[in-house]
C-alpha cells in the first residue's frame, strides 16, 4: 500500500479525488501544518453472505442444557 500525505485545507478542495484514491489502495495521511491528523484507508471488503444450515448436525446439545447450575458452582467450593 502506498502511502501520501496531504494538507488538511488542500484535502477539502479535493476530498472526491482523495477517496478514489483510497479506494485503489493509497494511504492518506490528512495533516495539519506537519502535523499528522488523520489516516484515510480503504474499508476492510466484509465477509461473504452467511449460509444458515450450512453446518447442520454438527453440534449437539446436551439434554440438560438448561437445568439450574449444582450449588457448588455458585458458591465456588472444590
Amino acid at each position: 500500500m502506498t502511502t501520501k500525505s496531504v494538507a488538511i485545507h488542500e484535502a477539502q478542495q479535493h476530498l472526491a479525488e482523495l477517496v478514489a484514491q483510497v479506494a485503489t489502495g493509497t494511504e492518506i495521511i490528512l495533516l495539519d501544518g506537519q502535523t499528522p491528523r488523520a489516516r484515510l484507508v480503504p474499508i476492510a471488503s466484509q465477509a461473504g453472505q452467511r449460509v444458515p444450515g450450512l453446518h447442520a448436525g454438527s453440534m449437539r446439545m446436551h439434554p440438560d442444557f438448561d437445568q439450574p447450575l449444582p450449588d457448588d458452582v455458585w458458591i465456588g467450593t472444590p
